[in-house]
């Protein structure tokens, strides 16, 4: 049994990781701000706290719950909001960061799990799939604060002896994903053909994405976080397969029972056109491989949405 740490543990990822470290039995501390977090989701077993991951009250925890593991998640993770306010991103997504690694250094944190990019740190790919090596050419502020928390937590480990494991996420999907958000297409696609409602597809719609399902991501948290396990540094968590959107759209609709057609709009302005990554080291250093075909995936995204929709 370990104490663990995971902040941002109401959001979509975080909350479905907290699931997984209470089943296995862990002791869980959850803080989130519930800026797009829910309090729902959080599940009963963790201790909940509302708070800012730069709030100076977070210090009394690690004095308190003396983590072992901190499991970092919160984020601002919209791509688009990070290139209107590049401050407001690097407050939460480096400064925060900082913080917390500061804190775990201070009070005997044992490992460090931070929740990297996959997409946004590699930038436009020039090998495909990418694997950990690729350069590291982050088009956006979100990326360039992902790569960032990366350094320093390298900084971390190299000078304060704070261990730590980074997993570069391809593209999360599943059940708990916001639709009303922009980093979500398959919850946006699959929660307005559920309504029946128009969807737009951005462009030509040829450009690709590594789509990996959540419940094999609580997987790859989970063997990061075995302390007996020697590991760190920089793992990417994906299926090293591209899927376009049109694909993934046709592939929403049968799994919707839905004829409609989608709208194609305006190209988005520097958006990647491809991305997939190299899960290899992940299954060489944690024996984590993706386990959840796209179908299967969808289709138990399909049967939450349906749910909540009442459908």
């Amino acid at each position: 049994m370990a104490r663990i740490l995971v902040t941002g543990g109401a959001g979509f990822i975080g909350s479905h990781v907290v699931d997984r470290y209470v089943a296995d039995g862990h002791e869980v501390t959850v803080v989130d701000d519930l800026s797009t977090g829910k309090r729902e989701q959080v599940n009963p077993r963790a201790e909940f706290h509302h708070l800012d991951i730069l709030d100076p009250a977070i210090e009394r925890l690690f004095v308190e719950r003396r983590f072992d593991i901190l499991n970092h998640h919160a984020a601002q993770i919209d791509v688009r909001k990070s290139v209107a306010d590049p401050i407001h991103d690097a407050r939460v997504n480096i400064l925060g960061t900082i913080r917390l690694l500061e804190l775990a250094a201070r009070h005997g944190v044992k490992r460090v799990v931070f929740v990297s990019s996959g997409g946004a740190a590699y930038g436009e790919q020039i090998r495909f799939p990418a694997d950990e090596d690729h350069p590291l050419n982050p088009i956006s502020p979100y990326g360039v604060g992902k790569v960032t928390g990366e350094h320093y937590c390298f900084y971390y480990q190299a000078v304060h002896g704070l261990p730590y494991v980074a997993l570069r996420y391809g593209n999360v999907y599943g059940p708990r994903q916001d639709p009303h958000g922009e980093a979500g297409v398959v919850a946006i696609f699959t929660s307005r053909l559920i309504a029946g409602e128009p969807c737009t597809i951005n462009g030509d719609g040829t450009q690709t994405r590594d789509y990996v399902y959540v419940g094999d991501v609580v997987e790859a948290n989970a063997a990061a976080s075995d302390l007996a396990r020697p590991v760190s540094g920089p793992i990417n968590i994906g299926t090293g397969i591209e899927t376009d959107v049109n694909t993934l759209y046709r592939l929403i609709a049968e799994a919707t029972a839905s004829s409609a057609a989608p709208v194609h709009g305006p190209a988005k302005a520097g958006e990647q056109r491809r991305s997939v990554i190299d899960p290899s080291r992940a299954a060489r250093v944690l024996g984590w491989r993706p386990r959840t075909t796209l179908a299967e995936g969808l289709a138990e995204t399909v049967a939450f949405f349906r749910a909540a929709h009442g459908r």
